[in-house]
């Protein structure tokens, strides 16, 4: 129970961060004409392609107490942001962070300028603009984004591995508590997390798909 509740709890922040951190991303992608853009994507959708571990790695590099994250850290009284719950949730950001940009950016894409155009003729500066139109009109991109990116935390086994190890009640999410069921021989335990997950995201990749069916906004 620990194990799931810790993975939801970082699912669960770690979306919220996403979304808030992806939306300006994705819509300087959709819209700017900056001819280097596509190294900007490059660099984003590089977890789509690159071993967890090898981001782990790197991440774990990163966080430790030689990298900035183990500067970060000291000011904060600390040793490592490594080992700990904070060093899971920058991980899974940047881990999923291609699943929440693409489907605004395709997203944003298909709404276009058009209507933000509209609302400057009435007067509209672009901060109401894009809260009153856009988002509206992108909230089907927004659910894919955000169930896209919940799952694929959920799933998360390579770079939570790397980067937290195994801490009770502290980076033991659910995949490294099956994986740790199926070394101890506890098949049955492990059947039962593992159908969960089946579960939980058989339900999610549904809800998308009939998402999109309904909409053909914000797909990824």
């Amino acid at each position: 129970m620990d194990a799931l509740l810790l993975t939801f709890k970082l699912a669960f922040l770690s979306t919220l961060i996403l979304i808030i951190i992806a939306t300006p991303i994705a819509w300087f992608l959709a819209h700017s004409q900056f001819k280097a853009k596509f190294l900007l994507e490059a660099i984003i959708a590089l977890p789509l392609v690159l071993p967890p571990t090898v981001l782990g790695f790197y991440l774990l590099i990163a966080l430790g107490p030689q990298g900035p994250g183990g500067w970060i850290a000291n000011m904060w009284g600390g040793h490592t942001l490594a080992f700990s719950f904070t060093g899971l949730l920058i991980g899974s950001i940047i881990y999923s962070l291609p699943f929440v940009v693409q489907p605004l950016q395709n997203g944003f894409s298909l709404i276009g300028k058009k209507p933000l155009e509209v609302a400057y003729t009435l007067n509209a500066n672009f901060y109401d603009g894009f809260k009153n139109i856009i988002l509206p009109l992108a909230k089907p991109a927004y659910i894919s984004a955000a169930t896209l990116g919940f799952a694929h935390t959920l799933g998360e086994f390579g770079v939570v591995l790397m980067i937290g190890g195994n801490i009770p009640g502290e980076t033991q999410v659910i995949s490294i508590k099956i994986f740790e069921q199926v070394e101890s021989l506890e098949y049955s335990e492990a059947h039962l997390l593992s159908a969960l997950l089946l579960g939980i995201s058989f339900i999610m990749l549904t809800f998308i798909y009939a998402s999109r069916s309904r909409n053909k906004v914000g797909v990824l």
